[in-house]
């Protein structure tokens, strides 16, 4: 943990107008009075509206670097317990009145621009959004909402305390995954087993937190006027360009056109290995039987190494990423007590980022810190937008800034690895996008589920992940003796407990990275500029515009994605 975080000592990006400096933000009383003391302003003239907005911005962006810090702590270190319960004051009492009070802001400045409008083209994305929050908006659903945000917290610390003995040492769930790329098959179902029996220990814990949740949700969707959490949950996500029908139809067009790809990879691979039935244990494994490549030894090369790459690519990129490591942005390695996955978080009032993960020294270590640095860099390119609410572009743009990059990086591999070390690792990476567009419909196909299935059993919800995941997992991998283990993959994906919903991004923006590395493949200085530019509107324009400002199109549909598949096949041929 950096001690730059410990004491939350980051400057503010631009000297604080309105909220006094050493103002302590994790105090519910404070945070009152300062709402209090906007929402009372008398709105007389273009510019008291445009200072009321400025100021109000200043204000969340100063709470939420508050609630960022307390949650990366928490991450941190699950099972600490003052960080657990800093964090859990903090979601108890400051976050339920943060959504109260900015709920009568944003009403006192819709009204107000009615009658002195700001810039209408400047705030144009803003105001719809503002004022779709403002019709989803119930007060009874704040408290659900804080028991919906501390049963995830309750889901992180269960799974951050998942550890095994392996070996003779104590090993995390994450460090037991280096064993899954061992050559040694025995040595590989060996470690494969011991994770699913600890994570077995807890799944019934993790079925009843589902129940809550679903049962949470549902009542928030309904008090709202929607029918269910899917409907509700399309318009709290500001999912103006497309509906769940799309969705549906990127489901169906993957089943039709991916998982054949998918399938005839699989059967390749059982191939390679010599093998007449493909186990789970043997998806991770080279299929030439090789050891697993090694990219870094230690987090202090696994820094200097990205660097490098983002040098190489572009000199701002990795003074940007320098500075980042020398502020103590970056938490890399994976521990015990750490919660799963990885993630950039914004630190709002400094706006700078800091990247989470749980690099255990495998290859995918290396395309996840890829990922995160793309996110890292929007919040950079963005930092200078004048509000808040245009500091962050819509999800499905986010994704395309952290695929795109790991599509660009990825030409430039050479600090890790090898010529041939990398063109294995691209190999790789190319497959796995191919598994991410299955996986992304499964995963969306099965929330769409729960949620317009509230009130099912936890029989009926595994078997129907085991519906679910054989329509799109390529039906060569066999599961026979496992299949409770199968039915519960599901909740190793932490977004259906954390982030509901959000997971058709990653389909929708791999396809947009993937028109961005076919336009780098042809001239990779002017797809890097449309990239940095888009980039650096943050969410100021509507997610389509953000496309093509990037040069690609807005299009998950099947005439998008069958020519995408059609080029990755042919890069893994040529690889």
């Amino acid at each position: 943990m950096s001690e730059l975080l410990e004491g939350n000592t980051l400057a503010p990006y631009t000297p604080r107008e309105f909220v006094p400096d050493g103002a302590d933000l994790g105090n519910p009383d404070t945070v009152a009075a300062l709402f209090h003391e906007i929402e009372q302003r008398e709105l007389t003239s273009r510019s008291e509206v445009e200072a009321f907005l400025r100021h109000n911005s200043e204000l969340q962006a100063a709470i939420d670097q508050t609630r960022a810090v307390l949650y990366i702590r928490m991450a941190s270190q699950t099972d600490d317990e003052a960080y657990a319960a800093a964090f859990t004051d903090f979601v108890r009492t400051v976050a339920p009145l943060v959504k109260s009070l900015s709920d009568a802001l944003s009403k006192k400045y819709l009204a107000a621009i009615e009658r002195f409008p700001c810039a209408v083209d400047t705030y144009a994305v803003y105001d719809r959004a503002l004022a779709s929050d403002v019709a989803l908006y119930r007060s009874e659903n704040v408290s659900l909402e804080t028991e919906d945000e501390l049963l995830a917290q309750e889901y992180q610390t269960i799974c951050g305390a998942m550890t095994v003995e392996f070996e003779g040492d104590e090993k995390t769930l994450d460090q037991l995954a280096v064993y899954l790329e061992e050559p040694d098959r025995a040595l590989r179902e060996s470690a494969w087993r011991a994770n699913t029996a600890r994570r077995l220990e807890d799944a019934d814990r993790l079925d009843g937190i589902l129940d809550e949740m679903i049962e949470i949700r549902t009542r928030i969707a309904r008090n709202a006027g929607f029918e269910n959490f899917l409907e509700y949950q399309f318009r709290a996500l500001h999912r103006f360009d497309y509906t769940p029908a799309d969705c549906v139809q990127y489901h169906d067009t993957v089943a039709d056109c991916v998982v054949p790809l998918l399938a005839s990879q699989l059967r390749e691979r059982a191939s390679a290995l010599g093998l007449d039935t493909l186990r789970p244990w043997d998806t991770a494994v080279d299929p030439e039987g090789r050891a697993p490549l090694v990219p870094f030894a230690n987090a202090g090369e696994f820094t200097e190494r990205t660097e490098a790459i983002f040098r190489a690519m572009d000199p701002a990129l990795g003074d940007q990423f320098a500075a980042m490591a020398d502020q103590g942005l970056l938490d890399l390695t994976n521990r015990k007590g750490k919660a799963p996955g990885g993630f950039q978080e914004t630190l709002a009032e400094a706006r700078k980022p800091f990247i989470f993960m749980n690099a255990v020294g495998i290859d995918d270590d290396v395309q996840t810190l890829l990922h995160e640095g793309g996110h890292a860099f929007h919040a950079l390119a963005s930092a200078n937008q004048p509000i808040l609410a245009y500091r962050h572009a819509p999800i499905e743009f986010c994704e395309v800034a952290s695929f795109g990059m790991e599509l660009l990086a990825g030409e430039h591999l050479s600090p890790f690895y090898t010529e041939e070390e990398i063109r294995r690792s691209r190999r790789v990476f190319f497959r796995d996008k191919i598994t991410l567009l299955a996986w992304v419909a499964t995963v969306d196909a099965y929330q769409h589920w729960l949620y317009t299935h509230p009130g099912h059993s936890h029989d009926e919800r595994h078997s129907q992940w085991m519906a679910i995941h054989n329509r799109f997992n390529g039906g060569v991998i066999d599961w026979s003796g496992f299949e409770e283990e199968q039915a519960l993959l599901w909740q190793r994906q932490l977004h259906i407990f954390e982030v509901p919903f959000y997971y058709i991004e990653y389909g929708i923006a791999q396809l947009g990275a993937f028109q961005l590395w076919l336009h780098a493949k042809a001239n990779p200085s002017e797809a890097l500029r449309l990239y940095k530019s888009a980039l650096a509107l943050g969410g100021s324009q509507p997610l389509p515009a953000l496309f093509q400002e990037a040069g690609i199109a807005f299009d998950f549909s099947e005439k998008m994605i069958v020519p995408i598949l059609e080029a990755v096949s042919d890069e893994l041929a040529a690889g």
